[in-house]
Formats: C-alpha cells, structure tokens, sequence
C-alpha cells in the first residue's frame, strides 16, 4: 500500500476539490498521512493567481523534499495548466495535470507511475456542463464545500483565471443535490457554495437562486453560505432570500478591487464604483448584521496617490465589515502585462499597510455592533481550553465549556470585542 499527502495552495474551491481528490484514492489501495510525514507520493492542488501562489509551490516541494527525499510529487491544477514547462524543471515532479482532467489523477498515477521523467497532461478545458463522481466530505473540516460551478468569461486585465480555469461552465443541477444529500448524511451541518465564478451559474434552466432555495429546503441542513461572488452577478431576490431566510447565512464576500472608476476601467471591471456602492448598500438596509467583506488590489499599474485615495475613502465609508488586501501580481498570460506605469514597490507596501489597518479597524467596529447579542455559532474545535467556531454573519466566536461542542450549533451571548473576533458565553 503507497502512502500518500495531500497539500491544498489557494482558494476554497481548490480545497473543495483536493476533499474530492482524497476519496478518490481511498478504495484504490493508497492510504493518506499526514502532510508534515514522509510519503511515497504527493499530490499538490496548485494556485497561479498571485507570484506568491507560485512561489507557494516551489517553496512546498522543498518541505516535502526534506521529509523524504523520494517523494515522488504530481503538481495539479492552475499552475499546471498554465506553467507546465516550468514545472517540468523542479525536483522529483513526475506528474504535471491541469484542470480538466485532475479529478482522475488517481488512475493517471495507477497507469503511470513507473514511468520515468515527468507526466505531463495538459489537455484543452471543455465548456461542458460536468459531474463529479466523488463528494467532498472530509472529516478535518467542519463546513463542507459543494463545487457548483468552474470557470470565468470576464477576462478582467490583472487575471489569468480564464485561461488556467477554462471559459464558465456548470455543474449539473441534480449532481449537486445528490451531493448536497450526501454531505448532510456525513453529519455536516453547514454547507459553503464554491466556484471561480458561482453567480454565474446556469445549468438546466436552474441559476444561482433556484440552487440555493433547493438547498435551503433540505431538512437537516442548518446552514447555506455563498462564498465570494462577483458584484454584477447578484440580484435583488437573493438579498430579500438572504432577508427571509434563516438558513441562508447573512455573509457576501463581493470583490471590490478598486474605488477608482478610472482604475476599475483599466481593469475591465464591469461596474463602477458608486454602483457597487449602492448594491451593497441595499444589503446593508435589508438584511440585520449582514457581514459584507470585499478583496481590494494595490498597486494596479497607473494606480496613482489619488486612485489609492478614492479606494480608501470608498472602504472607510461603505458598510464593508473587513476586506483583504492583495498587491498587484503580474501574471504572464493577463493582459496588464502590457501596460506601462508600474508602481513602486514602497507605495504598494506602504498602501497595502494603511488598507490592512483600515480593515482591522472596520472589523472591530462591526464587531461592536453585536456585542450582548445572542448568536448561534457552529463551534469547529477546542484550543487551550477555548472553543471557537463561527456566526452565520462570519464572526470568529471564542468561548469556554466543558462540554465537547465540536459540530454543534449553540447559542453564545457575547461579551467582548477580540484581536481574532469576539469572545462569549455559551447559553445554559
């Protein structure tokens, strides 16, 4: 029997999706350890969205190297789609696979593995509506991710994502159900909806709200959250469902990017920023404590003092409870390449520095605003003592009990603001 880790660098959809990889390989005679221990092969799901999800990889290898020096490592997904003759070079590679065919990587490897030098499987992405053979239950994790939907038609300038992930296709609407139905019978209360691009969803005559009304009528299940989702691709039935709704967790992540009109042009963005602004307003108006996060670029080329400005101002006034702050990262098959007017990496820095306490400020405001509520929160696991699990509204929740909590829904009066989120106590 081969031993075998898996490591996960990037988005939810690529943890998603290395859940489905694992049980794959569970009845084929392979048996997984640890990542931190030696095995005989390593499967890394790689992410290209950022240099530093490059760099990740090779960064990764090299732990796995040290653990034992014959491991050896199949590199899987965006960066394999997009940067297969790279990946060629690093050590002990002997599978490169992309995105169309790396939910087989099982049998790939059973079909190659003595085989010398590198594997490399880069086949086109079709534009097929897909099916997934395996769900993604994994028992590390308390949330469950469904993978809905792959892909993105929006080419904006600063991404590679259409190319390392294929045009927008979706997964068919009753093997979402069938999976939905699984994950809830393996005990997961709470169920996250993933994809490059999920508001985009169009399978069946089915979009992305007659998916979630079908899944928030499945009895056992407490909770439907929405990962990120693009701004243009929400309407307003979902807010007023979001409203309505318990079950459907009162979160949005919508990425802003800029709150320069001149920047989002640039970026080929398709809203402007007082669109966005009054979208999420709306959110804000219509549904109690929604937490709304945001993902804001720094150093955009030609992003001047007074386009960094406008973002500030734009994150400082609009009800966004946090956002993430990521610096520009050139990536080679994006079309900003080609444009002039780099920024100079101590402005990035120093921006990046002043978005990042802006968002901590904010986050500790909204967090204030719940201060001697009772929530109910899905407690995940136990450190030193402390339980911490999350609100429907994506606030960490630290609190004491002797009582194994791991799994449950409990309500929680909370009682102060914390570095990490708030702390409460647990109702009797």
């Amino acid at each position: 029997m081969r031993t075998i880790s898996f490591h996960t660098i990037g988005c939810r959809l690529n943890q998603s999706e290395t859940a489905v990889i694992k049980n794959s390989f569970f009845d084929k005679g392979f048996k997984e350890v640890f990542p931190d221990k030696p095995a005989d092969i390593a499967i890394i799901n790689t992410c290209t969205v950022t240099a530093r999800g490059d760099a990740d990889t090779r960064r990764l290898i090299s732990r796995i190297l040290r653990t034992n020096p014959k491991t050896r490592i199949a590199l899987i997904g965006c960066q394999a789609q997009v940067q297969r003759e790279l990946l060629k070079e690093l050590p002990n590679v002997h599978w490169i696979v992309g995105n169309e065919i790396k939910l087989d990587i099982v049998d790939i490897i059973k079909k190659v593995y003595r085989k010398k030098g590198p594997q490399v499987l880069v086949p086109p992405i079709k534009k097929d509506d897909f099916t997934i053979n395996y769900s993604g239950i994994d028992k590390s994790h308390i949330r469950a991710n469904l993978k809905i939907q792959d892909g993105c038609d929006f080419f904006c300038s600063y991404c590679e994502i259409p190319y390392a992930r294929g045009r927008s296709r979706s997964r068919k609407f009753n093997d979402i159900m069938l999976e939905a139905a699984r994950l809830i019978d393996a005990g997961y209360k709470e169920i996250v909806l993933t994809g490059i691009n999920v508001g985009k969803y169009s399978c069946q005559n089915k979009h992305i709200n007659e998916v979630v009304k079908k899944l928030i009528e499945l009895q056992e299940l407490k909770r439907l959250r929405i990962s990120s989702i693009e701004p243009t691709t929400i309407d307003e039935n979902l807010i007023h469902l979001m409203a309505k709704k318990k079950k459907l967790c009162r979160y949005l992540h919508i990425p802003l990017q800029s709150g320069s009109d001149r920047i989002l042009k640039s970026m080929r963005r398709r809203y402007t920023s007082r669109e966005f602004f009054q979208f999420i307003s709306m959110a804000h108006k219509k549904v109690p404590d929604i937490c709304i996060g945001t993902d804001v670029m720094v150093g955009f080329p030609g992003e001047r003092e007074e386009d960094f400005q406008s973002s500030y101002n734009f994150l400082q006034q609009a009800p966004v409870s946090y956002f993430h702050v990521f610096s520009y990262s050139l990536r080679h098959k994006a079309k900003s390449r080609l444009l002039s007017n780099p920024v100079d990496q101590k402005d990035i820095i120093r921006r990046s520095k002043l978005l990042r306490e802006l968002s901590t400020q904010k986050r500790r405001i909204y967090h204030q605003t719940l201060m001697d509520k009772t929530v109910d929160v899905l407690f995940e696991q136990k450190k030193e003592g402390v339980w911490s699990g999350l609100t429907d509204n994506y606030v960490r929740v630290y609190a004491k009990s002797r009582k194994n909590l791991a799994n449950i829904i409990m309500p929680v009066q909370l009682k102060k603001v914390t570095d990490k989120g708030a702390s409460g106590i647990v109702a009797r």
